[in-house]
């Protein structure tokens, strides 16, 4: 696929919708998701249709590259690169769309009765189209306190891209002083979210004859111990861990969500794994919720198993991992009062189920982060994806105040 044209405007907008830049912003949208950055795609043409894009407004892009050198993270800077100034943070992946159950070509942007469908339009798509849509404003805004731009690769298989960014941003002399990261939570501003690891456990045990089961290793019913106790976990949890009554649910979780093992009913199965994933809420230790499982399986399951069959095995693999938000510092209460009163409509600050690359800005760069986007999380990951127009006046308005807080220097942060 060529790279679609650059667009400063929209034919979608037919000249409705007059203000804060709106038809360039949805023009920007229709490109940005007519390329197909499924997790399992290069988003180097989309990435490259960015760093052409801020070059026509004079700003210089660095790319960070995966291993393969297939995907890359971006990063600029609007304003003075030697000040620390506000980094507005997005990913570029979305998940897959099967076009057969759409009603509309997930990888075109549809209008219709004041929603723009396609695939990413929530998730997050929409968000950097607003940053791009804004930049000519805050070019002109960040001459003093600048505005830094990180969009990434891989965020929807374990907030894998943007690792290698911000390890740069790490070793740089100059690094950003807090984060916004445009998440959809219909431009609410959370403050924390659940951290996630996701596990794939495997079980060996040993093949026979099921007319004489005793004889072989049942890695099945081995899993199935496992899957027990991971459900005894979660109960646990939702009964007596600890609760945050600003999340929902207001407990960490546990959830299975694989499993394949077997291959007849007559067959002792010598081989079976499952997935499974745990939630956590700040102050809850995935580690310490994990470590009851493994030390299940490798006292209680692992010497009977092996007493049959000395090779049995019971192994686990993580798959993805990414820390919980805490947003707990006084920085970060400072970071998110300020954010809000960006808002044209302040509501009152939540906290995220789901998760982002926010806890990793603060992981690793030790710096405040927030997430606030447009577009609802309940739109996203489903045919049919949507964000409404309405969604990008109000995110494309806070930009521009945040633009003007910027002009006059008030910053919700410590320089």
């Amino acid at each position: 696929m060529g790279s679609p044209a650059m667009s400063d405007s929209s034919p979608i907008l037919a000249g409705r919708w007059p203000g804060v830049g709106l038809a360039r912003v949805v023009g920007l949208l229709e490109d940005l998701v007519s390329f197909d950055t499924t997790s399992r795609n290069s988003n180097l043409e989309l990435i490259a249709y960015v760093r052409d894009y801020l070059a026509t407004h004079g700003i210089a892009s660095t790319l960070v590259y995966d291993a393969k050198g297939s995907k890359a993270n971006l990063y600029a800077t609007v304003g003075d690169p030697s000040k620390r100034g506000l980094c507005l943070s997005g990913h570029t992946d979305v998940v897959p769309a099967d076009a057969r159950q759409w009603r509309t070509p997930p990888f075109k942007l549809v209008e219709q009765n004041g929603r723009l469908y396609g695939r990413g339009t929530a998730d997050m798509k929409g968000f950097l189209a607003c940053v791009l849509g804004a930049i000519p404003t805050l070019a002109e805004s960040c001459s003093t306190v600048p505005v830094h731009l990180a969009f990434s690769y891989d965020e929807e298989v374990g907030c894998v891209g943007v690792r290698g960014l911000l390890e740069m941003l790490a070793r740089a002399e100059v690094r950003p002083a807090a984060c916004l990261i445009g998440e959809p939570t219909l431009m609410t501003v959370a403050t924390a979210h659940k951290g996630k690891r996701a596990v794939r456990c495997t079980v060996h045990g040993k093949t026979g004859h099921s007319a004489m089961p005793e004889l072989g290793v049942n890695a099945v019913t081995r899993a199935a111990a496992l899957i027990g106790y991971l459900d005894a976990s979660a109960r646990e949890l939702r009964q007596a861990g600890l609760r945050v009554s600003a999340f929902t649910p207001p407990y960490s979780t546990v959830h299975v969500g694989r499993i394949q093992g077997g291959m007849a009913v007559n067959v002792v199965p010598d081989l079976c794994e499952f997935d499974y994933e745990v939630r956590s809420i700040p102050g809850d230790d995935i580690d310490t919720i994990e470590h009851g499982v493994r030390t299940f399986a490798q006292q209680r399951l692992l010497p009977e198993m092996q007493a049959v069959e000395a090779s049995s095995a019971i192994s686990f693999e993580e798959l993805s991992s990414y820390p919980a938000l805490a947003g707990s510092s006084k920085a970060a209460a400072r970071l998110a009062d300020w954010v809000v009163g960006l808002l044209s409509e302040p509501k009152p600050k939540i906290a995220l189920s789901f998760g982002s690359e926010a806890g990793l800005f603060e992981q690793i760069l030790n710096i405040p982060a927030v997430v606030c986007g447009p577009g609802s999380i309940d739109d996203a990951h489903k045919p049919d994806e949507f964000v409404a127009l309405d969604q990008l006046v109000e995110c494309s308005t806070f930009l521009a105040a945040l633009g003007d807080r910027l002009t006059r220097c008030e910053t919700g942060w410590e320089a």
